[in-house]
């Protein structure tokens, strides 16, 4: 799929023109390759002017789909930058699968020239994985926070939309493209082409990178209720070492029978229970998307027991830890054929 106006093919014809090269991923994601890109084409519009020229290209064919299976027609190959170039990868599902050896050879090589990365959705993993990331402060798309702590110990890692780290720059996916793209308008021109920008999108909230990816836990479970998000908060931040009922229920000043009732009340299932599924879910994520053992799995989210694991997993998820890794490789494969 080429869309009209949606590409800058023409060599920059203005020494001011900032070149930006995206580097699509096997399964990328769309709307953060798109938003990127749609907010530095309205920006050239609005300033008519030529303020960014950007180039499209993929590690090893013509074209690149993206995880909705659009194919995207990329204009080349992985080239040799110059230092003034600002690289965005473009990161989606099965992101481990598409971070080859080639490609970190190159984000490496293109890095210790000085060249400017940053990782779009999942591509954080990939700036981590050539460690571009180490002592920085990065973010990446919250479902795949869990399993970069767990490999990446030593990035910084937030929980925000966007994070510039130096000449290191991370968004979480989706919208979050739009929220970076919008600060680098601002740094390389001004706060009100950057506005006009967001006005254009529609975009009436622009957010920094004190903003958060995640809904607040209210907005989440549907409830307005104090007590029973700090409860939530302090399960969703003590997943490897749970804390027991009773001591989050002294915690917010209630009894443990107070702490039962608000639960049952608001989310129809005990604290027990819903600490239960936040360990599980966890769980899954790490599973399908990282290589550690099951057993290292199990202790990431507080279960000592390897047999009490997979009979919580299953009861769950109706299959085993062990199939679930399984069932991962097998989808792997069916991609890679």
């Amino acid at each position: 799929m080429q869309t009209a106006g949606m590409r800058s093919n023409s060599t920059p014809t203005h020494p001011s023109t900032r070149r930006i090269v995206f580097v699509l991923l096997d399964n990328f994601s769309l709307i953060s390759f798109s938003s990127a890109i749609e907010s530095l084409r309205i920006a050239n519009r609005i300033a008519q002017s030529e303020l960014y020229h950007w180039r499209i290209v993929g590690e090893r064919s013509d074209h690149v789909c993206c995880s909705a299976g659009l194919a995207i027609t990329v204009d080349g190959d992985l080239p040799e930058l110059n230092h003034d170039d600002l690289v965005f990868i473009c990161g989606g599902t099965d992101i481990q699968k598409a971070t080859t050896r080639g490609l970190l050879n190159w984000v490496r090589r293109e890095a210790r020239h000085g060249v400017a990365f940053g990782g779009l959705c999942t591509a954080p993993y990939v700036l981590a994985k050539a460690g571009l990331l180490e002592g920085r402060k990065a973010t990446i798309h919250w479902e795949n926070q869990d399993s970069f702590v767990e490999e990446f110990i030593e990035v910084e890692l937030t929980k925000s939309v966007f994070m510039i780290d130096g000449n290191r720059m991370t968004a979480a996916g989706g919208a979050a493209s739009i929220d970076l793209m919008l600060k680098l308008i601002a740094e390389h021109h001004d706060d009100n082409l950057a506005s006009a920008v967001a006005d254009q999108l529609i975009y009436s909230a622009i957010r920094t990178d004190q903003d958060i990816q995640r809904l607040s836990i209210p907005t989440r479970i549907g409830v307005r209720h104090p007590k029973l998000s700090q409860v939530i908060e302090m399960m969703e931040e003590n997943l490897e070492e749970p804390i027991s009922p009773s001591l989050l229920a002294t915690r917010v000043a209630m009894s443990t029978r107070q702490l039962e009732r608000l639960f049952r009340r608001y989310l129809n299932r005990s604290p027990k229970r819903y600490y239960m599924d936040l360990r599980l879910q966890r769980a899954r994520n790490l599973l399908m998307q990282t290589n550690m053992s099951v057993i290292n799995v199990a202790l990431a989210c507080g279960f000592t027991s390897p047999s009490h694991f997979s009979k919580c997993y299953r009861m769950q998820y109706d299959t085993t830890p062990y199939r679930e890794r399984g069932s991962k490789a097998m989808v792997g494969a069916r991609i890679r054929s």
